[in-house]
């Protein structure tokens, strides 16, 4: 059986002499690996869709649950990542997010909508890097299923907290009267950092990094929103941490 879709290459392997395997998170089949036969041949009409970042409208041989790539036109190659190590480093960390929160043949068309959006404000250099990350990264909690709730302590209800407390394994605030004498990891909130998670958490997507915040603030909102969602995953990225040193 044959089935068009539309996927981005979320992470790329060499297969044979002349092949490559591909983990592609598609519109319509959700995460699905591909063989893309011949994609490393000089010439190969393939080589386009398989480069990691690529997305691309694919056409794939479906049988007995595997999936072979015939044909392709590539739609977005990022090239502005291509260009830059820091950034092509970042973008390969969005896209071992993406494939760790996203399930096998099910699709997430919200996820790989956020991941394209991401990629392309990388790519064009109109956002700060910095803040397309942490804007990237509390979003893509909010689609796993770890969406924060960021009104009000989580034990009094009290909302007028100056500084609350975010516990990162619960995803609630909590004022420092209510927190004496817990163990949970929580991070101290300023007022302007929880305004920008509330935004980041509450606003359309295509309105996502239109947004402006002070240095100081983005970089308490980076380790907040990376350490929120590493928390919840439970894992950690050697892309991240090659980012962290190249950037």
């Amino acid at each position: 059986m044959y089935i068009k879709t539309k996927g981005l290459v979320l992470r790329d392997a060499p297969y044979k002499e002349s092949s490559r395997i591909l983990t592609v998170l598609t519109d319509t089949e959700g995460k699905i690996t591909v063989n893309a036969r011949g994609a490393k041949r000089k010439g190969s009409k393939n080589a386009g869709a398989a480069q990691l970042l690529g997305f691309s409208e694919l056409t794939l041989f479906h049988e007995r649950g595997r999936y072979t790539l015939t044909e392709s036109h590539p739609i977005e190659l990022f090239e502005g990542l291509r260009e830059d190590v820091a950034l092509l480093s970042l973008g390969v960390y969005f896209a071992e997010l993406m494939e760790a929160v996203s399930d096998e043949d099910i699709p997430n068309p919200e996820i790989l909508s956020l991941g394209l959006n991401a990629l392309y404000a990388l790519s064009e250099g109109k956002n700060n890097s910095a803040l397309v990350k942490a804007a990237f990264e509390l979003r893509l909690s909010c689609l796993a299923g770890f969406e924060p709730s960021l009104y009000g302590c989580s034990v009094c209800g009290r909302e007028e907290s100056e500084s609350p407390l975010f516990d990162l394994e619960g995803g609630v605030l909590t004022c420092r009267s209510c927190a004496e004498g817990t163990l949970s990891e929580r991070m101290t909130l300023s007022p302007s950092v929880l305004r920008a998670m509330q935004y980041i958490v509450g606003a359309e997507a295509k309105r996502l990094y239109s947004f402006t915040v002070s240095e100081k603030t983005l970089s308490e909102l980076s380790r907040v929103a990376e350490a929120y969602l590493l928390t919840q995953l439970g894992t950690e990225f050697r892309s991240l941490d090659f980012y962290k040193s190249v950037r």
